[in-house]
């Protein structure tokens, strides 16, 4: 059977999250593991006042084929936050809704790769994205980023050398490191491809989503003729009605409204119709502040159990908004390793393998704050760290017998 599948379809990898969101189901689990909004912030009651307002208005049209761009209604509101909330000036003609941000990426993917064309990706990042991009069979180049800021050096180098198509970056509260691009670095890389034949991807899903620092210059608005802006209400209403959108410019939309058609024809008309009557009748700033608190308060509670049962030659990140804690072991040790001890006491994380394109077998891994109690941090937290402590102790006895030399950094978390 496997002389039947295309080419492409052999250098897609699976997702490695997915396989660990289906153990995640069990009861006795405590996840870490995906990056799921809280549902008890759910705006359930407001969404079932939505939804027999759209009938009200709709009847039954509401059920019937739309246009392929999406609800004219909620492509103004999404113009209008456009230029409100993040000082980008697009009209409702740039605007395409689609079956949430993944879809966007496919889309993107079949509108301007070629096989072979060059695409520049974060490192570590999200794996979503060359998911999508597999598809059309690009080269992949990963950038690192840490600390604020994507290697712009390592981006120069790479534009100048292989004039990427693409440019993909998740700038705020990135996944899965949880780090924010600084303005300076956004004004470094948007200058890097301002004159190249570069057409960069702006993914903003948890933009909405930030609890303390200030928001960041959009990429859009950077580069508003050569940048595409995804956005989802996964994340900051419910992820279950799989409505995304993106802001391009007209002549791009174009192409990817013909390329949707080939599609689905349409994202659910019946969906949009509920989120536009939710958005229109509900104040969404106040919606997103009670989500933003809560989570704060779940990130700090999570920083909290790490200086608390780490060890200290554990680093991690302290992110500004999001859902994701990036923290990164002593070299000599496995993240692989951890999540199988964790597995034994019933908690899964996910693993740093999977976010990087090549790199195996190493030391660090992803945390979520956002779809657990703060008593279940407390207790997560201090299985892992009981297990950390068992494989660093494992180690040293092992080493000490083989009297084996490692060389390599470490860095320390703030305690």
């Amino acid at each position: 059977m496997t002389e039947m599948f295309s080419n492409r379809m052999a250098g897609i990898p699976r997702s490695f999250i997915r396989e660990i969101l289906k153990t995640a189901q069990e009861t006795d689990i405590i996840s870490f593991a995906g990056g799921l909004p809280d549902s008890n912030l759910f705006p359930a009651d407001e969404l079932v006042i939505a939804t027999n307002k759209a009938f009200e208005t709709s009847g039954r049209n509401i059920f019937q084929y739309a246009a392929s761009e999406g609800c004219e209604q909620l492509r103004s509101y999404l113009a209008d936050f456009c230029r409100n909330r993040k000082g980008v000036a697009v009209k409702k003609e740039n605007i395409l809704i689609t079956n949430g941000s993944q879809q966007a990426l496919d889309l993107l993917g079949k509108v301007f790769l070629n096989e072979g064309d060059d695409v520049v990706i974060e490192e570590p990042g999200y794996l979503g994205v060359i998911q999508a991009l597999s598809m059309y069979m690009p080269e992949f180049h990963p950038v690192p980023v840490s600390n604020e800021r994507m290697d712009a050096d390592r981006l120069k180098i790479l534009i100048n050398k292989r004039h990427p198509k693409l440019l993909y970056v998740n700038p705020n509260f990135q996944n899965p490191s949880g780090i924010t691009y600084s303005d300076n670095n956004r004004k470094e890389i948007a200058g890097l491809i301002n004159s190249k034949e570069t057409f960069l991807i702006e993914d903003d899903p948890y933009g909405e989503l930030r609890f303390r620092g200030n928001d960041k210059l959009s990429f859009k608005k950077l580069l508003p003729e050569r940048t595409v802006l995804l956005g989802s209400f996964s994340k900051s209403i419910v992820p279950g009605f799989r409505l995304g959108w993106m802001a391009a410019p007209e002549e791009v939309v174009e192409k990817l409204v013909i390329a949707k058609q080939a599609s689905d024809l349409h994202t659910s008309h019946f969906t949009q119709k509920i989120i536009y009557q939710y958005l229109k009748n509900n104040d969404m700033d106040k919606h997103i502040q009670k989500i933003t608190k809560v989570y704060a308060q779940k990130c700090q509670k999570m920083i909290e159990c790490i200086k608390k049962y780490f060890p200290m030659s554990v680093s991690y990140t302290i992110p500004e908004g999001g859902m994701f804690i990036w923290v990164q072991l002593p070299v000599s040790l496995k993240a692989i390793e951890l999540f199988e001890e964790a597995y034994k006491n019933n908690l899964i994380f996910i693993p740093g393998d999977p976010f990087y394109l090549k790199r195996k077998y190493i030391n660090t891994f992803r945390l979520n704050f956002t779809c657990v109690t703060e008593d279940e941090i407390e207790t997560g937290i201090r299985k892992i760290g009981k297990a950390i402590n068992n494989l660093i102790n494992f180690e040293k006895e092992d080493r000490d017998e083989r009297s084996f030399n490692f060389n390599g950094s470490v860095q320390f978390g703030d305690r």
